[in-house]
């Protein structure tokens, strides 16, 4: 019995009867939504555990979280087979794989950055970090990981054979690569708090380091599903916004989080500050930056109080919708489905703030 099998019994098992109720357009299968559903669950453990028992029985394996390969494993293979058997015909499921593997390759390239960005500056390391040596030996690893993954997602791109997304992603990776460079070259300098940075050149850096991997890869999934050029664009509207909205609330989390530890330090160059220094004005930002300095230090928490007693949240807040809306727009030239309903809870999750 597969496992998909097994799931459309186990109601039987947990003593449910009937289909699976629905709310909205959200199934509330007792398997998968316990917390939703209010049907006859079993509240006894003896219950429970009996119900594990037959369910074992049932597939002739241990349902421990180990052996949760084992349970996908015949699905998985007969899925393998009857796709294999697809090779060479022109059925659209082989496209789909295509598209799957394009966002494996663009998971390994933005996992490939965030493993480069965790190399520690062996310069600024103090005593309570660790012994020297191990710094040295994880930043070797970061490097080595980093690439390792890098380099599979070049061999995956080659065997996509499309030169146009081949080129798309290089692109990206070309723009992260300038983006992060620049962060870094930022971060440097002695006197970086004093930089004048407006929000236009933020949006730019921004899009380079965080939103262009994800705004090309949409487009280059377009291009490997053949759509024309004005759905290719949409789909890189999407992406685009979609990032630079995550972006923001990601920078937004330190000034909106109901508790936030008052050692927690913050990018200077982040959203809500940068719009907090172009609404206040150069000098007047300067002399809050010294007014927040003890001992030599910057006291991020005397600082975070001043940037939020300010508009700059405020308008990072409606920056973020803005990009949020604009997702949302582009999304209304494809047609209704699961898939871009699915997008838009992206947009949702990344804009609500209460």
């Amino acid at each position: 019995m597969s496992l998909r099998q097994l799931l459309l019994r186990l109601p039987r098992y947990l003593g449910s009867s009937g289909p699976p109720r629905r709310l909205g357009s959200q199934s509330l299968d007792p398997v998968c939504s316990v917390g939703s559903w209010h049907g006859q669950f079993p509240r006894s453990p003896a219950h429970w555990k009996q119900v594990v028992s037959e369910a074992e029985k049932i597939v002739g394996y241990p349902t421990s979280f180990m052996s949760l390969r084992c349970l996908l494993s015949d699905e998985l293979s007969n899925i393998a087979v009857q796709v294999r058997k697809l090779v060479g015909t022109q059925h659209p499921l082989l496209s789909t794989a295509s598209q799957r593997s394009l966002a494996e390759i663009t998971e390994l390239i933005h996992t490939a950055l965030l493993v480069h960005r965790g190399i520690v500056n062996l310069n600024e390391l103090q005593s309570s970090d660790g012994p020297l040596k191990d710094m040295q030996f994880g930043n070797k690893v970061a490097i080595l990981s980093g690439d390792f993954l890098l380099a599979n997602a070049c061999n995956g791109l080659a065997l996509l054979q499309n030169t146009k997304v081949v080129e798309l992603l290089a692109s990206a990776l070309m723009d992260l690569v300038q983006g992060v460079y620049h962060e870094n070259s930022t971060l440097a300098k002695k006197n970086c708090i004093t930089d004048d940075i407006g929000i236009a050149t933020w949006k730019e850096q921004a899009f380079l380091s965080h939103g262009a991997l994800l705004a090309k890869s949409c487009r280059a999934a377009m291009e490997l599903a053949k759509h024309g050029a004005e759905v290719q664009d949409m789909a890189f509207q999407y992406g685009e916004h979609m990032a630079m909205s995550h972006k923001i609330h990601s920078d937004l989390q330190p000034f909106v989080r109901e508790k936030t530890s008052d050692y927690m330090t913050f990018n200077l160059n982040s959203a809500p500050v940068i719009l907090h220094q172009e609404l206040l004005g150069r000098d007047l930002w300067i002399k809050q930056i010294r007014e927040a300095q003890e001992k030599g230090r910057l006291n991020y928490a005397k600082l975070r109080e001043t940037v939020k007693a300010g508009k700059g949240v405020t308008s990072a807040i409606d920056l973020c919708r803005h990009h949020g809306n604009k997702a949302l727009s582009a999304l209304e030239s494809f047609p209704p489905s699961e898939a871009r309903s699915a997008l838009q809870n992206m947009v949702f999750a990344v804009t609500r703030f209460s």
